[in-house]
């Protein structure tokens, strides 16, 4: 969850039209503690205004492309979608539950990961890292 983007500013900065669908899956995104899959995306939208699936995936794709949002795999071969690192949010990794499906965010200094080696090592350009762990969150532990 990120309580200091300015989502307005964000788009602008991207060359991106503001656009209140954009805007608004945008803010959703951002207003969530953890990646959210298309389809929650959508039944969030709908709850103040129906808004046609075909346009979400697309702001979605265009999000993506520009940087804004990261398209992250989960483990059930579906995706999530979060804040892609800026100023205000930091990158960071995300455990995925095998058993309820939830994502959640792990705070960077859960994982320390040290791409400085690899970057020095490896000659191909790395523009991004995705780090998901697997597992069985406390919630369902406990059943």
């Amino acid at each position: 969850m990120c309580h200091q983007c300015d989502y307005e500013l964000l788009l602008e900065d991207s060359g991106l039209g503001r656009t209140t669908n954009r805007l608004r899956v945008l803010e959703i995104i951002g207003e969530w503690s953890h990646p959210l899959s298309a389809q929650e995306i959508i039944e969030e939208l709908n709850r103040t205004q129906e808004v046609n699936r075909v346009t979400v995936y697309r702001i979605l794709e265009l999000l993506v492309e520009n940087k804004l949002v990261e398209r992250i795999s989960a483990g059930d071969r579906s995706f999530r979608y979060g804040l892609a690192p800026n100023a205000n949010h930091q990158p960071h990794s995300h455990f995925y539950c095998v058993e309820c499906g939830e994502m959640e965010c792990l705070s960077p200094e859960q994982v320390n990961l040290d791409t400085q080696f690899l970057k020095r090592s490896f000659l191909g350009l790395i523009e991004r890292v995705e780090v998901r762990f697997d597992g069985i969150c406390e919630d369902c532990r406990r059943l």
